[in-house]
């Protein structure tokens, strides 16, 4: 089974593979160990830990989402068509 670690901005930081089919629990508890914070308090403030399966449907997915739609910004629609130079 493979692992991630999110950070808050909803990047991988760090990928684990195991060999044999382990829960969270047992990739939770190595990530703290490589980031060297023992106190889960401490560390599910900073990451989250799923599995690759996990992320793609809820990171990936919705990704698209928030792209399209409304939520979406076009920025060369908003930009006029007078160079730097031009407008002073």
């Amino acid at each position: 089974m493979k692992y991630v670690l999110v950070n808050k901005f909803d990047e991988i930081v760090d990928t684990v593979q195991f060999k044999s089919n382990v829960g969270p629990t047992w990739a939770t508890t190595y990530f703290q160990g490589v980031k060297k914070l023992p106190e889960s308090d401490d560390f599910e403030k900073l990451w989250r830990v799923m599995s690759e399966d996990q992320y793609n449907t809820t990171f990936k997915n919705t990704l698209y989402d928030r792209q399209m739609g409304k939520r979406k910004y076009e920025w060369w629609k908003d930009e006029d068509d007078l160079l730097d130079g031009e407008k002073s």
